[in-house]
């Protein structure tokens, strides 16, 4: 698919006198200093924090509203031996929330459980029929994590029931709030938190960090204890990488990585990662959608269960299970997605007509529906719904575009949904099949009044020019500083235009570009994933300008430089087109 390359402007003027104040005070290679200063890093101690993160820099928790109230509840039930509950949700985030606020609270003497709802049964969030069974099982206190910020009807209904429920939450709220005793979200107004950005497991641990701290509890060992699950959480819901979730996110995974959690140990060699140093891929790509195939195929109890777990015999066999899980949940993807594709051909014969994409069946699995969005998107570049129906009930989730909030979308249609909830880029939702036209065609007309057509178009940033000389061990190693990288933090993207292609090019695996360039005699090896479709355009000999990020790759104890292709441009007669 076609990309809008965004090159940025070269550094002029006192940017420019910043970057060389930066080479001189660090001693780095002025391509560092560029990155930083795009970053908006500029003095030399913030610098210093930005390549050196520590946990001593994260907010005070009291600056959330309500965490004294919130605080005093969760002690008060301590101290009466009341039967706390944790109720999350049955992703990364809510599981990992779950387990953080479980082993945290039980260690200094709460009496404790946790509660996931099932996904086809109960559905997201608080659910009534949740609720209920918490009643019969003698919950006297109930703590969302990572959901309920929206959940009125349900905190009225624990209320009515005698129980008391704190929220935390990270997701946006709707103008009107549950009346629970505490709201720790930093979304809501009049917070005076000062970083907005943390998913719901850093919500949490704020939230578990206040009760150690009022109950004058030494909070170096919660924080070394537990620090690794909260990386886990916010690095899988795809949160910014930035401030707090950066400190969190770097030390976390040098937690991950003394692989002391003996569920989660079992889960990594599962994964084949127990060989090597985690980063933030690793948790996306190999951890992550394991943990949530628990809660898409069946139980997410199953993954609090394996993150809680003290038996090494115990942890193996719930890694299998959910092993399985995950082996099941990518054959219906596939299946799934190649069926939406189909219904996609069929109903949009214009996708230039086509702002945004909404497919329904009855035969969907709900726990993939998420997944193939974010798949559609990557396939057709529009914000897409994904609709399953069962008795006349849709259960959607939507991802969108860069620059399309898909909340507000939702906002603007909420007349014909049952409920709703989520983030700028993904969303969930409840629909009757009578009113999905009515949506759609609602939906649409909202799209196109709030999108260009260059949104349609893929961006692709590219941080900056890089000649082929440049690259050694010395910037690579500098760059890996930047680590651990994500959404907010991207790996940078460089640029070098009119490269040789040397020796012949090549796919492998599936459809992904294999190439080799020289310029100024210094070659380079790169890797473009999903980018086999460029193999009948490329020439050995041929020039090529070409959009790469780069990294340390290892292979049979060899480490060598590797580019990863993001896009190239073929000239058409030897002119390029910038």
């Amino acid at each position: 698919m076609q990309k809008r390359w965004k090159i940025s402007e070269p550094l002029t003027g006192e940017l420019q006198q910043q970057k060389e104040n930066i080479v001189e005070n660090i001693k780095c290679p002025e391509m560092i200093a560029e990155m930083l200063i795009r970053k908006e890093i500029i003095e030399i101690d913030e610098i210093e924090k930005f390549f050196h993160p520590n946990l001593n820099n994260m907010h005070d928790p009291f600056s959330y509203k309500d965490m004294e109230k919130a605080t005093e509840r969760i002690i008060l039930a301590i101290e009466r031996k009341e039967l706390i509950t944790v109720y999350g949700d049955y992703d990364v985030d809510g599981t990992t929330s779950s387990a953080l606020l479980y082993l945290g609270l039980k260690k200094i003497g709460a009496n404790i459980d946790y509660y996931i709802p099932h996904r086809m049964i109960d559905g997201y969030g608080l659910s009534l029929s949740g609720v209920d069974q918490l009643k019969e099982n003698g919950s006297e206190l109930i703590i969302s994590v990572d959901c309920g910020i929206n959940a009125v009807e349900e905190v009225e209904q624990i209320n009515d029931l005698g129980m008391d429920v704190i929220i935390t939450d990270h997701h946006n709220p709707k103008e009107e709030l549950p009346n629970a005793i505490a709201i720790i979200n930093p979304k809501i107004k009049d917070c005076k938190y000062p970083y907005d950005m943390l998913a719901g497991v850093g919500v949490a641990y704020k939230l578990l960090i206040a009760v150690y701290s009022q109950l004058e509890i030494n909070t170096d060992e919660l924080i070394d204890k537990y620090i690794d699950l909260v990386a886990l959480g916010t690095i899988a819901d795809i949160v910014p990488l930035t401030g707090e979730n950066r400190i969190i996110a770097s030390i976390g995974l040098e937690r991950l990585g003394k692989k002391q959690n003996i569920g989660l140990n079992a889960l990594i060699k599962l994964a084949g990662l127990s060989q090597k140093e985690l980063n933030s891929a690793d948790i996306v790509f190999g951890i992550a959608p394991r943990i949530n195939a628990a809660g898409r195929m069946g139980s997410a109890m199953r993954a609090v269960e394996l993150m809680v777990s003290i038996d090494e015999e115990e942890s193996d066999e719930l890694a299998q299970i959910i092993e399985r899980e995950n082996s099941l949940r990518q054959q219906i993807d596939q299946r799934t997605f190649h069926e939406a594709c189909d219904i996609i051909e069929a109903k949009y014969k214009n996708m230039d007509d086509t702002p945004i994409i909404v497919v329904s069946s009855d035969d969907w699995h709900p726990g993939v529906i998420g997944i193939v969005a974010s798949k559609l998107v990557e396939k057709y570049y529009r914000p897409s719904i994904m609709i399953t129906f069962k008795e006349g009930i849709g259960s959607g989730s939507g991802r969108s575009i860069a620059g399309f909030n898909l909340f507000d979308a939702l906002v603007s249609v909420e007349g014909y949904l049952e409920t709703f909830g989520g983030h700028k880029y993904a969303a969930g939702l409840q629909i009757l099949v009578e009113y999905i036209d009515l949506f759609e065609s609602k939906l649409k007309k909202y799209v196109k009044e709030h999108t260009t057509e260059d949104q349609f178009i893929p961006p692709l940033n590219i941080d900056t020019n890089l000649e082929l000389f440049e690259i050694n061990d010395n910037l690579l190693e500098w760059l890996e500083k930047f680590a651990p990288f994500g959404p907010g933090n991207m790996r940078p993207t460089f640029l070098t235009k009119q490269v040789t292609i040397v020796g012949f090019p090549y796919n492998v695996g599936k459809n992904h570009l294999k190439i080799k360039v020289m310029k100024d005699g210094c070659e380079l090896d790169l890797i473009g994933f999903n980018l086999g479709d460029y193999l009948p355009f490329l020439k050995k000999g041929s020039n090529v300008d070409i959009a790469y990020s780069l990294e340390f790759n290892t292979w049979q104890g060899r480490t060598s430089i590797q580019g990863k292709l993001k896009d190239l441009r073929i000239p058409v007669q030897d002119e390029w087109d910038y």
